[in-house]
């Protein structure tokens, strides 16, 4: 009497390759990252002991007393206020930015001799130094709130226009050819056809502004010091009263600021988008 061998489990054998490869995947998305940060903290670590002597190693605190500082109960009550007040400004200032941002080129798109108009002003926008503005800021519109908004309305506001604009201008000519055929009016060409093949430009401004909108409010902030302050007014004070943990705690936190708003977007274009284009938050 023969008997024949039991089959190998077949879900066991056919599953593992594709476990195995989601693995190496996981491992080389997240490994580097935590490879470059051991690294650079071992560099921190080197320059601080290594480097600097002990007189001056207020310069650049070692990593363990930055945490230590940051998770000290008084400031971080006074870094956690000031990330809501700046974190607030940055988006108020992102919202109106994108909003001027898409009209302006929507506007640009509609008409060469506009684009020529107005496109200058958006480059001239871009060049001037923020910094050479802000007293003029502060004596038009004051030292508090809107001159805050205002600054990070103006770093924010370039990335929208330009990749708006390169968007709407990006459309295939065969759709365009279609749609003429078709007699659309220009409304629907923009409704129907430019607008949505725009919207990948238009998420990839989004992110850049968004981190551009973290900086304006900071600067804002380190230099219109009336009013609540924000992290930009911590890092002035910091800076005055030589608190160098305290002021490398508050700079990483606007750091990772920058980063949550930046990968917010992103988050929101790869689901907006992502279903017919490769949008990689």
């Amino acid at each position: 009497m023969t008997t024949t061998p039991p089959a190998p489990p077949k879900n066991r054998t056919l599953m593992r390759p594709a476990t195995v490869k989601k693995s190496r995947s996981k491992a080389m998305t997240w490994v580097p990252p935590i490879v470059v940060f051991l690294a650079l903290l071992g560099i921190w670590y080197a320059i601080t002991f290594l480097v600097l002597d002990e007189k001056r190693r207020f310069l650049m605190p070692p990593p363990h007393e930055v945490v230590a500082a940051f998770f000290d109960p008084a400031t971080f009550g006074e870094i956690l206020v000031a990330l809501g007040r700046t974190t607030a400004v940055a988006l108020v200032g992102l919202a109106i930015a994108m909003v001027i941002g898409i009209v302006w080129a929507i506007a640009m798109s509609q008409a060469k001799w506009v684009e020529r108009s107005l496109y200058p002003y958006a480059v001239v926008l871009q060049c001037i130094p923020i910094l050479a503005l802000v007293p003029l800021i502060g004596f038009w519109f004051g030292f508090e709130y809107p001159a805050r908004i205002i600054v990070c309305v103006m770093i924010a506001l370039f990335p929208m226009v330009s990749n708006t604009l390169f968007g709407l201008q990006s459309v295939d000519p065969g759709q365009r050819e279609l749609f003429q055929l078709q007699r659309a009016n220009r409304w629907t060409v923009l409704t129907k056809l430019e607008f949505p093949a725009a919207l990948p430009a238009i998420f990839a401004g989004m992110r850049i502004s968004a981190g551009l909108a973290v900086v304006g409010a900071i600067v804002g902030d380190f230099f219109f010091r009336r009013g609540e302050p924000g992290l930009g007014s911590l890092l002035s004070t910091y800076t005055a009263r030589l608190r160098s943990a305290e002021l490398f705690a508050t700079i990483f936190v606007a750091a990772l600021l920058g980063v949550a708003i930046f990968a917010l977007f992103g988050w929101i274009g790869k689901r907006a988008v992502g279903r017919w284009y490769d949008f990689s938050a």
